[in-house]
């Protein structure tokens, strides 16, 4: 009989042990799922508000310069009224928080050889060009954010997400794809081809040579 009890005990023991085990993982696998649904909505606010910063842009008037400016560092810009394709991205990046100058510069600092160097042999970052600069961008968004296909389908391409092209001849592109949809179905983007930040329906109009988001 004693040595019955025994067993009985033992193996209500293993069970509560077992049970508590069990709570344990439902209960650590329900704050993974927390935290990942936190993090996963705090993306999706910032996404949001990138993009509502980039379609804000467009009220803006803006003279295409392509034109070397020494500029502050950090939070440096050109003149308002004045920048190219490259300023879009960077204003509405800054507006929400992200110094594109800063980050792409101080990669650059430690990664230089990564980069593309334009022109004369260089030894080293320009803070006041270099994140104004497609290629540099590139390489930046690749190194830093996610780097995905260049397909030519609409449904790949989400709000947010930074296109880069090949205009023709090598010159090079970048706009951004905002959350309102043209006559094609497809996201609108926003972008400074030489008339100012304008928002247009033509996600697919030129060779696509990057997609990223950041």
């Amino acid at each position: 009989m004693k040595a019955m009890l025994r067993e009985l005990a033992r193996h209500r023991t293993s069970s509560i042990f077992l049970a508590a085990n069990c709570a344990i993982a439902l209960f650590s696998g329900a704050a993974v799922a927390k935290q990942a649904s936190s993090i996963t909505s705090a993306r999706e606010q910032f996404l949001q508000r990138l993009v509502k910063a980039a379609v804000e842009r467009t009220q803006h008037s803006v003279r295409y310069d392509p034109a070397y400016v020494g500029i502050p560092y950090p939070n440096g810009d050109v003149p308002a009224d004045t920048g190219v394709c490259t300023d879009e991205i960077i204003r509405a990046y800054r507006t929400v928080g992200v110094d594109l100058q800063k980050e792409v510069y101080e990669d650059m600092k430690q990664n230089f050889s990564s980069y593309p160097q334009k022109g004369k042999r260089r030894s080293k970052p320009d803070k006041n060009i270099d994140h104004r600069r497609v290629p540099n961008l590139m390489v930046f968004f690749e190194r830093k954010g996610e780097s995905l296909p260049a397909t030519r389908h609409a449904e790949d391409y989400k709000p947010g997400d930074l296109v880069t092209y090949d205009l023709g001849g090598g010159v090079p592109h970048i706009a951004i794809v905002v959350d309102q949809k043209g006559a094609s179905g497809a996201y609108m983007i926003v972008h400074n081809i030489g008339e100012g930040p304008k928002m247009e329906d033509v996600l697919f109009r030129w060779k696509i040579t990057g997609h990223y988001r950041y």
